[in-house]
């Protein structure tokens, strides 16, 4: 490294080297501006000064120095490897390993280089290559236990878990009997535990338990131990054992499920379903009640048995476990703030526990317990109503204990989906004690589900308002005005928590995937532009959270978290299988359908357009494209403004940002291949959620599309194998063969090929054997014609293989029956439509068969079922109520000052006047 300067410059060669490591850049570059003054042609220090370069986003120039550098000194090693760490600033780690592999064969001693070489192996999941490298490193430096760690963790990470247990155990061969010292037992400690977590995972059970019981006293993670203890024995068999070791749990941390789940195994009383015989009901319910004796301050003790009674003994439990959280004591002062520990006081006020109802709603799942829920709410209201207090008690319970049974029961009949009888009740919480935060955020998500976003949005704002420093509140009522298509007003309320100066850049750096909602929103408001760039928002998140874990990889190896590690290697193998992410990638591709199915306008196209219409409506068209521009202008003052007041620091520098070149996603509507960007986000999607319908639905809408017959044949096999009765499947089976029957003969070899494979495939695939498309989609309307969605299916699938019975499709969707779902409930039963596939049908009226008498129809008759939808302008729904017509702003609703202007107050369904108090 600088060989071949002089003495003096050879010193200042390594004093750039130490510069670079201490950050001091600027320091650096004068030291090789002196050494280039006099050997302007020295490699290493034109490589170097270039790495110097790009620490201070200089990175063209950066890249041309070590060029350069690399090509006056091709032979360096210090060259090479300034070239991959250049390559690996960008992420560009294939490049990068190129480079550190060319300084190896010059220097393969070269300790550095290996270690920079085996972190990016890692990275890239390179696991033979990693396994060879960290060899390579223990061979030169094997004094030092991170090789030993890392060549272990290599093995085990390339499926050769024996081999790392061997390489640990002659690691452990080096030590002293006095190892370790003091300052280092909690990293032998976590040595250990993986190391039985190894044999473990290779079936060496036995072998597993004695190495733990032989290495207690080293091992300091004493919940560990016992855990890992306790697995051990479950699977040696030894029931007697792993059950006094879970009581042992308990007696630490009563709270925990897994124990109860263990204790349960030992038992032989444990089952996925929570099905039970009656005599396992007994001896569950005995077990239960001795540990309830026990740990008497335990919340799961007395939740677990309500998932496996049933009758009236789930009625009398869960009413012993409902009770006290209706009137739990809580010593502070303000209601909501529960958590925060600096808000209590002495004063103590008696309240119930707001997630209760979260709680209990997974028996929701279990048949005829939501009917016994019900009606022991009804019994616990009727009784404070009438007495005061609970049903066979004298005391009186507190008033607020009224409240907290009506929001429960607001929040039962909103999962039950009786809307009207749930407001009912939240509005008399409310008027009892209007103050409660709560109410107010459940009224919001009652009036989502029935289908008002406007008046959710607005009770959710007016929830915000009541604590202006919460910013869980803040969250949701960002996410209900993205619902509602409010999204500038979401996005300012959004930044209220971001720090000051550039302000939505801050709110992208947080990763709070808010852009999945705003780009769902932009979708429904058909702005494609503006959805892209917000579904790949979320991608680019998914792409730094897997960066992220760069840094992990010396760290964990460092500090000996290598259980931790390995788990979180794992997590990132399967990062894009996460909802969020299929979420995103999905609503990119509909994006990307719809731009190929509708291409946007070219200039010239537009002018003609223009020149058709009449001059008082070209002067419309152009007084609205101005309007629009100078509204874009001024958002985009507004935020230079904003981030040229935060990109000042406390010495009064500046640090400039990246301007977005295209804010608004105009520029991904000009890709030439829609098709093509969708298959890129289609690939990743069959990768991660191989077993999702949706995403063999979308490969099915991309294959047809891009006239890709046999792999649209693959994902609809992929769909029969998931859901064959599922109305998207079925679509997706007629229209292809439809598709295929309308086929030229075949003319090339290929072309014959093809005809073969379809043929034979379509003799195995069970639903076509019973005749002609048309057969089969009668046999699948009568199998399902009690089905909204499943007779819309047929419907459309009757019109697309006979347009000339249009009438008769649109009588299949228009006679549908709407039948009560039969229920025991004390307030009968509700109707079996849903909002959301009532929406989807009249968009099918308007769309597919294009006939807007029976989308009107459609929409009279769903404002009946829902009589709180904005979509279907019901009764009572604040479409109606704001009668006053206003002018629509640019993210599909009006602003709050012209909501305010059509009507003074909403006291039906939240006070939207609110929203005139946003300032930001």
């Amino acid at each position: 490294m600088g060989a071949s300067l002089p003495p003096k410059e050879a010193n200042l060669f390594k004093l750039i080297v130490k510069s670079y490591e201490t950050k001091q850049y600027k320091k650096g570059l004068k030291a090789a501006d002196t050494i280039l003054k006099k050997f302007p042609d020295h490699g290493e220090t034109l490589s170097m000064k270039g790495l110097t370069l790009n620490c201070l986003d200089r990175k063209a120039e950066a890249y041309e120095l070590v060029r350069l550098g690399l090509k006056n000194d091709l032979k360096s090693h210090v060259c090479w490897h300034v070239y991959g760490l250049l390559y690996r600033s960008d992420r560009e780690y294939r490049e990068a390993i190129k480079c550190y592999r060319n300084a190896l064969r010059i220097d393969p001693d070269n300790i550095e280089i290996l270690r920079d070489l085996s972190l990016l192996q890692a990275q890239m999941r390179d696991l033979t290559g990693f396994v060879e490298t960290r060899q390579q490193l223990l061979t030169l430096k094997p004094n030092h236990r991170m090789n030993w760690i890392g060549f272990a963790v290599a093995h085990h990470l390339n499926l050769n878990a024996s081999k790392a247990i061997d390489i640990l155990e002659a690691y452990e061969g080096t030590l002293e009997d006095d190892y370790p010292p003091d300052n280092e037992r909690i990293e032998h400690s976590e040595m250990l535990l993986y190391k039985i977590s190894l044999l473990e995972e290779c079936g060496y059970f036995q072998k597993a338990i004695e190495e733990l019981n032989k290495k207690e006293l080293k091992i300091v993670d004493k919940l560990s131990y016992k855990e890992q203890e306790v697995a051990l024995l479950e699977k040696l068999n030894r029931p007697e054992d792993a059950e006094k070791l879970y009581r042992v749990l308990l007696f630490m941390n009563p709270d925990n499920y897994r124990y109860y789940e263990g204790l349960q195994r030992c038992l032989g009383l444990y089952t996925d379903d929570c099905k039970f015989s009656s005599n396992e009901i007994e001896k569950l319910l005995a077990l239960y009640k001795s540990l309830a004796q026990e740990y008497t301050w335990s919340s799961a003790v007395k939740r677990i048995p309500l998932d496996f009674l049933h009758g009236e003994q789930f009625y009398k439990e869960a009413d012993n476990y409902i009770r006290p959280l209706l009137t739990k004591v809580v010593e502070f002062s303000c209601l909501h703030e529960i958590v925060d520990l600096l808000a209590w006081t002495n004063d103590s006020v008696m309240q119930g526990v707001p997630s209760l109802f979260s709680d209990l709603s997974p028996l929701y799942e279990q048949p005829g317990k939501a009917d016994i829920l019900e009606r022991l709410i009804l019994d616990l209201e009727q009784s404070m109503r009438q007495t005061g207090g609970f049903p066979g008690r004298l005391d009186k319970e507190p008033p607020s204990t009224l409240m907290w049974t009506l929001f429960l029961l607001a929040q039962h009949y909103d999962r039950r989906g009786q809307y009207e009888v749930a407001l009912e009740k939240i509005d008399e919480a409310i008027s009892h004690t209007p103050t409660v935060i709560d109410l107010y955020s459940a009224k919001s998500r009652i009036l989502k589900h029935a289908g008002d976003l406007t008046a959710a949005a607005a009770l959710a704002d007016e929830a915000r308002c009541m604590d202006l420093a919460d910013r869980y509140i803040n969250s949701e009522c960002v996410k209900r005005m993205l619902q509602a298509d409010q999204v500038a007003l979401a996005e300012k309320t959004a930044v209220l928590f971001t720090k000051d100066g550039d302000q939505h850049n801050n709110l992208h750096d947080m990763q709070c995937m808010y852009e999945l909602a705003s780009g769902e929103s932009y979708f429904r408001q058909g702005d494609l532009g503006r959805a892209l760039k917000k579904f790949l928002a979320v991608e680019k998140h998914y792409a730094d959270i897997t960066e992220d874990q760069f840094d992990f990889h010396s760290y964990c190896l460092r500090k000996m978290t290598l259980r931790t590690y390995v788990e979180m290697l794992k997590f990132q193998d399967r990062l894009h299988s996460h909802a969020y992410f299929h979420k995103a990638a999905s609503g990119a591709i509909r994006c990307y359908i719809k731009l190929f199915d509708s291409p946007p306008k070219s200039g010239t196209e537009e002018d003609e357009e223009m020149a058709k219409l009449l001059p008082s409506q070209k002067k419309k068209m152009r007084q609205k494209q101005r309007k629009a521009e100078a509204r874009a202008k001024k958002e985009a003052e507004s935020k230079s403004e904003e981030s040229n007041a935060g990109n000042a620091s406390k010495s009064g520098k500046r640090h400039a940002k990246a301007v977005d070149p295209d804010p608004n996603g105009e520029k991904l509507l000009q890709v030439e291949e829609p098709l093509t960007e969708a298959t890129k986000y289609l690939k990743l999607l069959q990768k991660n959620s191989f077993d999702s319908l949706e995403t063999h639905l979308l490969s099915f809408e991309v294959y047809m599309r891009k006239q890709k017959i046999l792999l649209a044949l693959q994902a609809l096999k992929h769909l029969l194998r998931l859901d064959a009765e599922s109305p998207g499947t079925r679509r997706c089976l007629i229209r292809f063969f439809s598709k295929v029957s309308f086929m030229p003969p075949p003319a090339t070899d290929a072309e014959i090929l093809v005809s073969k494979v379809l043929e034979a495939e379509r003799q195995n695939i069970s639903q076509l054997q019973d005749g002609t498309l048309s057969d089969v989609n009668s046999l699948f309307l009568k199998k399902h014609e009690d089905s909204l969605m499943h007779r819309a299916a047929a419907a459309e699938m009757l019109y697309l293989l006979e347009p000339d019975k249009k009438s008769e499709a649109l009588s299949l969707i228009e006679d549908s029956p709407n039948n009560i779902v039969s229920t025991n409930g004390a307030l009968g039963g509700v109707k079996e439509w849903r909002l959301g596939d009532c929406i989807a049908v009249h968009k099918l009226l308007k769309e597919v068969f294009i006939d807007e008498e029976a989308a009107s129809r459609w929409k009279v008759r769903c404002a009946e079922y829902f009589p709180y939808s904005t979509y279907f302008e019901g009764s009572r729904s604040s479409a109606v109520i704001l009668t006053t017509p206003y002018n629509s702003t640019d993210n599909g609703v009006g602003s709050p000052e012209q909501v305010l202007q059509s009507t003074s107050s909403i006291t039906v369904n939240g006070k939207l006047e609110k929203f005139k108090d946003l300032q930001i």
